[in-house]
């Protein structure tokens, strides 16, 4: 990535990469189904609230009848594209979720991707689950400082990465992202972790701010704010023009319109929570998370209203990474994939 790319002003900034993000995908905001299955975690990430060590939050574990209910609901709905994400818990061991994607997959016909994200396993296990069905897994690196990473999740990032060139040796639909103003990143971290993203090409890329959570050992530690991983968005957008980015919970949470401005910066995903209310509360990687007490389903509606804003419409589809469908010589219907160069060139 050139570094005038990040001495360029915000606004000019953000207006090149959304240029970028219409040029491949149009006014499409795909959405994706999310089903938050589990917060029982074995691990003791600093940053994070549903951390092994966190004793005051209410532990849950959605059985398959629980995930397939809200597969279902929302395939009745129109959505093709389902996000199951949880804790590492072991109770979601990869023969567990194998079976699980077959379930998933009989109950959508075989029309609906699905994505994963259940941390690091072994090759052996990812292999499984591609298998079984699974079309796409996502594995955050948060940072690509290596002591730093080694400092707030207890494991190393070679290790991290080493998964991630498992997920797309074995022809996953790979998805990783990071953390923006992590306590402890020094100047040019995020330059590092965007260049990391461009230099794997992974298909999805999630960017979200760091938010203290109080129950946490960080809970002491400044939020930067939304803009930063504004800044990070459109930069990565800019290397990765076919990547599908979501537009972060994390950026709603913290600023009312944070969901609409990252989709303003070359974001074109939307993620909206459909599983059991309930247990959305439970689901705490940060404070103030919003949408908790919400039916999922019912806010399709508001997230249609708040895209149409800037010019934008949901799009229900399977959206397919316009990279993956190339590797796999597939037209990408209703879109123009183009080289990056073209795409800037766009007005």
């Amino acid at each position: 990535m050139s570094e005038s790319i990040y001495a360029m002003k915000p606004g000019f900034l953000h207006a090149r990469a959304d240029r970028v993000c219409r040029a491949v995908f149009g006014d499409k905001v795909y959405v994706r189904g999310l089903i938050e299955a589990s917060n029982s975690c074995m691990r003791d990430c600093l940053y994070c609230g549903i951390r092994h060590g966190n004793k005051k939050i209410a532990r849950y574990s959605l059985g398959d009848g629980e995930i397939l209910a809200s597969v279902s609901a929302g395939f009745a709905a129109g959505i093709r594209s389902f996000v199951i994400q949880g804790a590492e818990d072991p109770a979601f061991g990869a023969e567990r979720l194998a079976a699980l994607a077959g379930k998933i997959k009989s109950a959508t016909f075989g029309e609906a991707a699905l994505t994963y994200s259940f941390g690091t396993m072994s090759r052996q296990d990812y292999a499984m689950l591609q298998r079984a069905g699974c079309d796409r897994y996502l594995l955050r690196f948060e940072t690509s400082d290596e002591k730093l990473h080694l400092k707030l999740r207890f494991s190393s990032l070679a290790r991290r990465l080493e998964a991630l060139e498992d997920l797309a040796s074995l022809g996953f639909e790979v998805g990783s992202g990071f953390m923006t103003g992590l306590p402890g990143a020094v100047e040019g971290t995020m330059e590092a972790d965007v260049e990391l993203c461009r230099r794997y090409g992974f298909d999805m890329v999630g960017i979200g701010p760091f938010i203290p959570h109080p129950d946490t050992p960080l809970a002491g530690e400044q939020c930067e704010g939304l803009d930063p991983a504004l800044d990070a968005c459109a930069a990565v957008r800019i290397a990765l023009p076919f990547a599908n980015m979501p537009a972060t919970t994390a950026a709603g949470s913290i600023a009312p319109d944070g969901r609409e401005r990252m989709l303003a910066c070359g974001a074109n995903v939307l993620m909206p929570n459909i599983g059991p209310v309930d247990r959305k509360k439970d689901y705490e990687l940060y404070p103030g998370k919003i949408c908790l007490d919400e039916d999922g389903m019912k806010c399709l509606g508001c997230l249609g209203l708040r895209v149409k804003t800037i010019g934008k419409n949901l799009s229900m589809e399977r959206g397919d990474s316009p990279a993956v469908l190339k590797r796999k010589k597939i037209s990408l219907e209703g879109a123009s994939p183009v080289h990056p160069a073209e795409a800037e060139a766009r007005p």
